[in-house]
């Protein structure tokens, strides 16, 4: 999935999104350790793509929060 498609996806798509491609990490994992060799190549898009989202939701998260600074020291 590209940046810019990721990055237009609300919170609740974004988290959608990120189940959907742990679910298909999960079951190219499960069917690998059974000794099938389909979709192997698709591995590391999924974890890019997962990798993604969660940095997009954590930049959202970070730019909600108040900024807290260590006053005095």
């Amino acid at each position: 999935m590209e940046l810019d498609k990721i990055r237009s996806l609300s919170d609740e798509e974004l988290k959608a999104e990120e189940a959907k491609a742990g679910e298909q990490l999960f079951r190219i994992r499960f069917a690998k350790s059974l000794g099938k060799q389909e979709g192997i190549g698709k591995i590391k898009t999924l974890k890019l793509d997962i990798a993604r989202i969660k940095t997009i939701a954590k930049e959202r998260k970070l730019a909600t929060a108040p900024a807290t600074t260590k006053a005095g020291k």
